[in-house]
């Protein structure tokens, strides 16, 4: 069976209304740490904002397949000082095209351009803890599990927990040894 191709790329104020449908869709929403009654207008400024030189430093992504957006991701900088080492990891797939490797794909770019372009040591997300192929998906790129948060999310009128998920830089960069004098 052949792989499915996707294309990766940086997500433009026009992908706005697929990040409302995939993540404004019933059997997704409930794996976010979004809110119900997303829109199309709300996408469109966040993603504008994202687009500008003050925002440089976020990256929201787009899986497309066959011209057709089946999955969002992004890495958002830590807002500390002493945490610029550190990114937020958030990644959605349409309902109609999980499991069939838009999540590897996207997972895959974020983490290359974590390691290989943007600086980054540590990846951070929360996932709450019924979501086990999400889990499966973030221990697969190196992902661990450092912790419980009990209620930290509402969904559907509970306090639901979540794990806390850190990955490292397999490779942290370092200087190069100075030549021998």
């Amino acid at each position: 069976m052949n792989q499915p191709s996707f294309v990766i790329r940086r997500a433009t104020a026009q992908d706005a209304p697929s990040f409302a449908r995939i993540m404004g869709h019933p059997d997704v929403l409930p794996g976010l740490m979004q809110v119900p009654y997303t829109s199309t207008e709300i996408w469109q400024q966040r993603l504008a904002e994202n687009l500008t030189p003050a925002r440089a430093d976020h990256l929201s992504l787009v899986a497309e397949r066959a011209g057709h957006v089946v999955g969002t991701a992004g890495l958002h900088p830590a807002a500390q000082l002493r945490r610029r080492h550190v990114a937020m990891l958030g990644i959605s797939v349409a309902a109609e095209a999980q499991s069939q490797g838009v999540g590897s794909a996207l997972m895959q770019a974020l983490c290359s351009y974590a390691d290989d372009w943007a600086q980054i040591l540590r990846i951070e997300l929360t996932v709450f803890v019924d979501n086990e192929r999400a889990i499966a998906l973030y221990r697969k790129f190196g992902f661990e599990t450092e912790g419980r948060h009990r209620g930290y999310a509402m969904r559907s009128g509970a306090y639901i927990d979540v794990f806390a998920m850190a990955r490292w830089h397999p490779r942290p960069p370092a200087l190069a040894p100075e030549p021998a004098a």
